[in-house]
């Protein structure tokens, strides 16, 4: 997986609401949480490539919306946030460096960000958000029927800002979703936990190997849920991501 340590951009952004911040994070808890979660990720026994932070991007941190990752490579996105747009390249560099090939290229005027894309096994779910538009879907959903996936199309309402803040696949046949929120087609084929809607991260979590997830403390109703149906849930405090607009699966970036 990779991930980003918050850094001066993220503790002094420019302008709060041009990068989607509610309010500015903590120095230290932040460093701390951020740390936090790369030890618990590693002592399930995955591995971390941690970034030092894109300067002057913020939301750099959040790693998981700057490329499309499948199986036979990567997807470079166009970022829909403005203040976001250049972390497609920074995310490319590094892909090209550890080896994965590039296999696809989002052009304007569509808009895509890894948040609004779930890649399964055979299924990839992508999310219209206000982030990934029609002309984004149109383009990534082509790249993906051509390797072979079947692409299924989610409507993303308010408040959450990407397909991820309501779904998660936590396991290859089974989905941890906000109730009454997508139509029932879009889990066709799969098991579903549903959650109440509780705010923007409500189905928000980091599903890790062997059944293992990783959730915000706050998200007590979806950690319930998953241990009642055999999964070990860490429960961290990610309050200072929150204030950025993040969950906890936005601060990864898993490579396939």
């Amino acid at each position: 997986m990779i991930t980003c340590s918050p850094g001066p951009s993220y503790f002094n952004p420019s302008d709060l609401d041009s990068h989607n911040f509610m309010q500015p994070s903590d120095p230290v808890k932040a460093k701390e949480q951020h740390q936090s979660l790369i030890r618990t990720i590693e002592q399930t026994g995955t591995r971390v490539v941690n970034l030092q932070e894109m300067p002057g991007h913020p939301n750099s941190v959040f790693t998981k919306d700057t490329l499309v990752c499948t199986r036979q490579g990567y997807i470079r996105v166009r970022m829909g946030l403005p203040s976001r747009m250049g972390e497609e390249s920074w995310m490319a560099g590094v892909m090209d460096r550890i080896g994965i090939t590039v296999i696809g290229t989002i052009d304007a005027p569509g808009t895509v960000e890894g948040g609004d894309v779930i890649v399964g096994e055979e299924t990839v779910f992508i999310g219209n958000s206000s982030r990934t538009n029609t002309a984004g879907i149109e383009q990534l959903a082509g790249y993906l029927k051509d390797l072979g996936y079947e692409v299924r199309l989610a409507s993303v309402p308010e408040p959450f800002l990407h397909l991820g803040g309501a779904m998660t696949l936590v396991s290859p046949d089974t989905i941890l979703c906000v109730e009454g929120i997508f139509l029932s087609s879009v889990h066709k084929g799969f098991h579903t936990i549903e959650v109440p809607n509780t705010g923007f991260i409500s189905g928000n979590v980091i599903p890790l190997p062997n059944r293992q997830i990783i959730a915000s403390k706050t998200n007590t109703l979806a950690a319930d849920a998953l241990r009642s149906h055999g999964y070990t849930v860490y429960m961290l405090d990610l309050s200072e991501f929150t204030k950025a607009t993040g969950g906890p699966s936005c601060l990864i970036m898993e490579v396939k």
